[in-house]
């Protein structure tokens, strides 16, 4: 996928912050920017977005788009004007299996709950911005995917890497090899694993729909929907405002 993982509780932690995820995201989906163009779009001024992009460069997160010292990428220009970009596509971590390893363990969950809290009002803010927007051949393939699945943790594991594989090709495919009809398309993909079933079966939650539901405002009543997600582990590799995490 073109990520770079992150197994530093240190790098976790650094990047479980709402300021600093939204500059990683924007720098991974739009490429180089500056700390004054990044500003308003992270909601911090200048100064303090120059301040968060070195705290990430600082655990290899993202670089100077410019190091030729004749494009300023030395640091003698205004801090705030130099260009920073992101040194990889996504980035993905994972909570350590090890239960000793609290450190690493504290902070994987604490990104994650930055990830999530970040990404939980993105379907109703697409419902409410894009969705009336789409032409019927997207509408009929947009919607919310929540399937459930008894599984094994290797099982599990394998269902994710199928999903990574296809969708790999697409993730890598380069700009100039697009069809002219592609558009950006946000994949959502949660995995949950579920508590302990209380007492013999499940009640009601057993006869609970499966397939796809379709997206506001869709004609269709025939689609089917699907939950899938992404393990413990966590990948993102695009911004949080209006566009395509994991």
């Amino acid at each position: 996928m073109g990520d770079i993982e992150i197994t530093d509780p240190k790098a976790m932690r650094a990047l479980a912050h709402p300021v600093r995820l939204a500059i990683l995201e924007h720098l991974q989906r739009n490429g180089p920017a500056t700390a004054t163009v990044l500003a308003p779009r992270v909601g911090a001024t200048p100064s303090v977005t120059s301040w968060h992009l070195r705290h990430l460069a600082g655990f290899g997160l993202v670089r100077d788009a410019d190091p030729d010292p004749d494009a300023g990428g030395d640091g003698r220009r205004d801090r705030r004007e130099r260009r920073w970009q992101a040194v990889a596509r996504g980035f993905r971590f994972e909570v350590p299996e090890d239960d000793g390893d609290e450190e690493g363990r504290s902070a994987a969950r604490l990104l994650s709950r930055e990830m999530f809290l970040r990404s939980a009002d993105l379907p109703a803010r697409w419902a409410a911005t894009v969705e009336p927007g789409l032409d019927p051949a997207w509408r009929r393939l947009s919607g919310l995917a929540n399937t459930r699945v008894m599984v094994t943790p290797e099982e599990a594991a394998a269902i994710e890497d199928g999903i990574e594989r296809v969708l790999a090709p697409y993730v890598t495919r380069d700009a100039a090899d697009r069809p002219a009809a592609a558009r950006s398309v946000r994949l959502l993909r949660y995995t949950l694993p579920e508590g302990e079933p209380q007492g013999e079966g499940e009640g009601p939650a057993e006869v609970e729909a499966q397939g796809r539901a379709p997206g506001p405002g869709s004609d269709s009543d025939s689609d089917s929907y699907t939950d899938t997600g992404t393990r413990t582990a966590a990948r993102k590799d695009d911004d949080g405002d209006g566009g395509g995490t994991r």
